[in-house]
């Protein structure tokens, strides 16, 4: 298996600025090598640190400093063993040299342990799809009935990622688990495993560069997104029921809820009275609505708002009903949405309804 840094994709460089003692020992059997090593591996080289000479009975010790507590391979000629070293680290492994990857047993370091039972489910599941891209290449009527069967692999091979992921919460094992995920595709489980894994082995180099590789998605998905929260939120100018015109940024020093609905929207209707409360609630403490309506027809718009009793003054429309300016500007595709911006004009968070939104209307201006 390939280490996992390289699988990431993160480039790591050595600091020795904080350098631990480690004691490695064990005994290797069946095999012709003669020497042992500590060493980081990068996909397609190692980069040896430590060393030791087998005994004529397999035995080693290793004794001395690394550049800091990180993930690290113990190395047996071009095949290794996959092992987290802390500080001050007391580790002993026992391996058949014939099958280091079936058939090796690391005391002292119940993390590693965890990690490299991972690796080998992750790496049947990658024998498993190559055999089956193989097979499609050489018999592609049999495509279909693949697809089928793999499909059923990947679910299996998702419930056991999934269990390990559960039963290692907060562990330094988790770090295998990111080579079974898209940080694309699952953002949320990405992140939740990197905050995870700086918890528990913050001060490793390898995790320190994970990290930013997901500030760096963060930032890259924050800056596609609009809408994301600590963005000024877009500014723009709709008409009023009696034809004046009202800005968004005519509002800037109050909390705004700006509220995308319609008289026609039966979800919108329904929340309605949750807002006039908190409206009611909370406008003698600087919060206010602009309700911006996706109608085309007025009469119904200002039928809806006497009906529904939107006593707030900042109720805008420009009759274009999905075509609306405004709401082309926020990216509406559905009804009811909302955007709670603060009083610099910036967005706090989107889609908040309900209860949700009296809670942080409580955390921002008190209950």
């Amino acid at each position: 298996m390939r280490k996992l840094i390289f699988i990431l994709s993160v480039t790591l460089t050595f600091v020795a600025n904080s350098q631990i003692t480690v004691k490695i020992s064990g005994n290797i059997f069946n095999t012709t090598e003669d020497t042992v090593k500590i060493s980081q591996f990068f996909g397609t080289h190692y980069v040896d640190l430590l060393s030791a000479k087998l005994s004529k009975k397999g035995d080693f010790i290793i004794n001395g400093k690394l550049p800091n507590p990180d993930y690290y391979v113990l190395r047996l000629g071009n095949t290794h063993v996959n092992i987290i070293i802390r500080d001050l680290c007391d580790i002993k492994v026992y391996i058949d040299g014939s099958n280091v990857q079936a058939f090796t047993n690391i005391i002292g370091s119940d993390e590693s342990v965890k990690m490299n039972e991972f690796v080998k489910v992750l790496t049947l599941w990658n024998q498993k799809q190559t055999a089956a891209n193989q097979e499609i290449q050489k018999s592609p009527e049999k495509s279909q009935e693949i697809n089928t069967s793999m499909q059923r692999e990947y679910t299996n091979f998702q419930s056991s990622r999934q269990s390990f992921i559960s039963q290692n919460q907060n562990s330094a094992a988790l770090l295998v688990a990111l080579s079974a995920i898209d940080p694309e595709k699952e953002f949320p489980a990405f992140e939740t495993i990197v905050t995870q894994l700086v918890n528990s082995f913050g001060d490793s180099p390898t995790v320190k560069e994970v990290n930013k590789s997901l500030t760096d998605i963060k930032t890259k998905r924050d800056a596609a997104n609009l809408l994301a929260p600590g963005k000024m939120a877009p500014d723009f100018t709709d008409t009023k029921t009696d034809g004046s015109k009202l800005s968004l940024s005519d509002l800037r020093g109050k909390v705004v809820l700006l509220d995308f609905w319609a008289s026609w929207c039966g979800p919108c209707r329904k929340e309605n009275p949750n807002v006039v409360r908190l409206y009611n609630q909370y406008k003698d403490k600087g919060f206010t609505v602009m309700s911006v309506s996706m109608d085309q027809d007025k009469e119904k718009w200002i039928n809806a708002i006497d009906a529904d009793h939107l006593v707030w003054p900042n109720h805008v429309c420009d009759l274009k009903g999905w075509a609306s300016e405004a709401g082309k500007k926020y990216q509406v595709t559905g009804i009811p949405f909302t955007v709670l911006i603060d009083q610099e004009g910036k967005i706090i968070k989107t889609n908040l309804r309900g209860e949700a939104l009296e809670l942080e209307l409580q955390k921002i201006l008190g209950k």
